[in-house]
């Protein structure tokens, strides 16, 4: 194994998500003991972190709750210990502002999401330009809540994944980090690719984002479906680090449903070592992600 940090590769695993649901694949976790068991799976197929939204474990309903997200952070610190958590503060489309950002007050994980735009966030069908679900929604990201939430983020020393979904966002992020003391620095992003309302993959998109990017900010890579794949091929050749899950794709590579996340984390892993890398433990990951060092993350 390689003491050059440079050459690891950080896998993250995005377990449930806010819409994906058992009836699209009976292996999204709803319950903290399937969440708990699902990221010691991922741990073992090499990833170093797991993003979390928690869900009603009846109902399977996106949550905000704070006893139930505390019951899945207990679950994966149980079962997987050691593994990075990073909690989202999208929540669900109805969770408001504080409600968004009062886990990572209370909990103060080392990583948590923190998105960078307002935009249309909906469901479609790419071969009949029609909207299927959620064609009102609009996910709001402004100025004042970036900004709040940023503070807010950083008074937990937790560290932000700036989720980029369009180069509106990016430039956002780049604005906003003028501001002395904001973020800390290197800042950390997520290209998230294929959600209807943002931008799909292309190595044009992932190209001009990294033009824009900070030179020494670290940059991972997430995608909707297929774009889950052509995204992480690439940044595993190009320097980046990789997010699957049953958050953002319900298949595996072959197109047959995933048993679950750990089968998408174990294609990450052999797409490491096909590009030369070596898969990053969460000690690791820590250091590259510059993360607080926490007693427990």
């Amino acid at each position: 194994m390689s003491d050059d940090l440079s050459n690891k590769l950080v896998i993250s695993a995005a377990l449930a998500g806010a819409a994906t649901v058992k009836s699209q694949n009976e292996n999204v976790p709803y319950t903290a003991e399937e969440f708990g068991n699902e990221a010691k799976k991922c741990y073992d197929a090499g990833a170093a972190i797991v993003h979390i939204h928690a869900r009603d474990p009846e109902k399977g309903n996106p949550t905000h709750e704070l006893d139930i997200i505390k019951a899945v952070i207990d679950s994966i610190r149980e079962k997987a210990p050691g593994i990075i958590i990073n909690l989202s503060t999208a929540i669900s489309a109805i969770a408001t502002e504080k409600q968004r950002i009062k886990p990572v007050e209370t909990y103060k994980p080392a990583l948590c999401s923190l998105n960078t735009n307002s935009m249309n966030f909906s469901v479609g069908d790419h071969k009949t330009g029609k909207v299927t679900l959620a064609p009102t929604n609009v996910f709001m990201n402004n100025f004042s809540m970036i900004q709040k939430f940023a503070k807010r983020i950083k008074r937990a020393r937790t560290k932000p994944e700036l989720e980029v979904y369009d180069f509106g966002g990016m430039y956002n992020v780049l604005f906003l980090n003028r501001q002395e003391g904001l973020f800390e620095q290197p800042l950390h992003f997520q290209f998230v690719f294929g959600v209807l309302g943002g931008i799909p993959f292309s190595y044009q998109n992932l190209a001009s984002l990294l033009v824009l990017k900070p030179p020494h900010a670290t940059w991972s890579v997430c995608g909707v479906a297929k774009d889950q794949f052509r995204a992480g091929m690439c940044a595993s050749v190009m320097g980046g680090h990789i997010r699957v899950g049953l958050e953002d794709n319900i298949r595996t590579i072959e197109g047959a449903l995933a048993k679950g996340s750990y089968e998408q984390v174990e294609w990450a892993a052999k797409v490491a070592k096909i590009a030369g890398r070596e898969v990053a433990t969460p000690t690791e990951a820590v250091e590259i992600f510059n993360l607080h060092k926490k007693d427990i993350y």
